[in-house]
């Protein structure tokens, strides 16, 4: 009874939840995550609300069930070890890719220049100009990460509050503009979101990549949370959870509030290839040329604060598995790779970014699910290896297919990028059906 009491004695108070919660959203909150819902609200067009959905679902939904999953299981690794260390320690190295090097970094220099290009001459060639921006940013960005210092943490506290009073001028002029107007835009949905708005939505919250962030975040937040006083097992995880909720509130609503901009856009803007240049044309036109300085000031400074973030994490994680290559080794292969897929363009990088995520989103979406049931997943262990193998070879199958413009495979929902689905839940259900004796020859 005392016990019981003790542990609902140990709670963070309302401020203190607060101040967890805005830390989470945070660490989510980058510019690359600004790009995506305008694009969404310009393509999906009347679609708008029911892309958004499933948008949502896997933007934030699944980030704050992942959140909740790590901190259930203690770390990351702890999580996919389930499966089998040898897999926990390929995929993790594989979050940090995609988190790193292989798309999230590349995105943050694409991005800034993305909202520099207007600015430039006429009589500029892209290439050119995008090259030597991309070698100037990373330079820049290696060399912070060596030394992080007072100015990352100024950048972090100035564009952090000046990005979001930019997203709430833009959105707020772009609800006034659609409020002022003689009819609501009513452009048609176009491709991916012309047929199974809500399902392309959801695919589409792959490209946030913020499930596989949140598998990293799960242990930061616990963390924080401890040190703040609470040390039972259930007030961390309501604490978790409380924070989870208040991050996912405040994504719901700079991603709605983005999606309007890119809506009041969609008849203006109906070739728009990425969010950035929704955003800038946005500020533009409501603001001027002085807007559009502004936001690539803004996005300058907050996709360089990341960026030097997303180095010095890969290149700490890095140096650990790879003892013979120092940290300062792995930062600048990180930054010399990130340098050359940047030149890409953003464009190629979110096609590239479709692609990649496509094949590691339903293992990271099974994983999270087990994690969150995984007192009954235990009793049939052999369920996580199952679903998982699953999930990577169908999901793998279908970015192949889809890569080549292949048929769909003949599986239900595999028409809509879902084919997984029923295979995992087909292996997770014989998991538990088999006796244990007939699972332990099967394996």
């Amino acid at each position: 009874m005392s016990q019981g009491g003790q542990e609902g004695e140990a709670a963070l108070s309302p401020r203190q939840s607060l101040f967890v919660g805005v830390t989470l959203f945070s660490m989510f909150f980058g510019a690359g995550n600004l790009i995506l819902p305008p694009l969404l609200g310009v393509q999906a067009g009347r679609e708008t609300l029911p892309a958004l959905l499933g948008f949502l679902v896997a933007g934030v939904g699944l980030p704050v069930l992942g959140i909740v999953a790590v901190a259930l299981s203690g770390t990351l690794r702890e999580l996919a070890a389930r499966v089998h260390p040898r897999f926990a320690r390929v995929f993790v190295a594989l979050v940090y890719l995609a988190i790193g090097p292989c798309l999230a970094i590349p995105r943050t220099a694409s991005t800034a220049f993305e909202m520099l290009a207007p600015l430039l001459p006429q009589d500029w060639p892209l290439e050119a100009a995008r090259l030597a921006f991309s070698l100037v940013f990373f330079s820049l960005a290696f060399a912070l990460a060596m030394r992080p210092g007072r100015l990352t943490r100024l950048l972090g506290r100035v564009t952090g509050p000046a990005l979001i009073l930019l997203i709430v001028a833009v959105v707020a002029a772009s609800l006034a503009g659609l409020a002022s107007a003689a009819s609501a835009p009513s452009a048609p949905a176009v491709a991916p979101y012309d047929a199974n708005a809500a399902v392309q939505g959801f695919l589409t919250g792959y490209q946030t990549m913020d499930l596989l962030a949140s598998l990293t975040f799960g242990l930061v937040i616990a963390t924080n949370v401890r040190s703040l006083g609470v040390t039972e097992q259930g007030g961390v995880m309501r604490e978790v959870c409380r924070a989870g909720a208040i991050a996912g509130v405040l994504m719901v609503a700079v991603y709605g509030g983005l999606a309007v901009v890119g809506f009041e856009q969609c008849e203006a803007l109906a070739g728009a290839t990425n969010g950035a240049a929704v955003i800038t044309a946005s500020a533009t036109q409501h603001f001027g040329t002085a807007g559009t300085i502004v936001v690539a000031a803004i996005f300058l400074l907050a996709c360089l604060n990341v960026c030097i973030g997303l180095i010095s994490c890969c290149g700490s994680y890095f140096a650990d598995e790879l003892p013979r290559v120092t940290y300062r080794g792995c930062a600048i292969a990180i930054a010399a790779f990130s340098c050359a897929v940047a030149n890409l363009g953003l464009d190629a990088i979110l096609d590239l970014s479709a692609t990649l995520l496509g094949a590691l989103y339903p293992i990271a979406i099974v994983l999270v699910t087990l994690g969150m049931l995984r007192r009954r997943a235990d009793r049939a262990p052999r369920v996580w290896a199952w679903t998982v193998v699953v999930a990577a070879v169908v999901s793998a199958a279908e970015v192949v297919c889809d890569a080549l413009a292949l048929p769909a495979l003949p599986l239900p929902l595999a028409d809509v990028g879902l084919g997984w689905v029923c295979p995992v839940l087909v292996a997770a259900l014989l998991a538990f059906m088999v006796p244990n004796n007939a699972r332990k020859e099967l394996t």
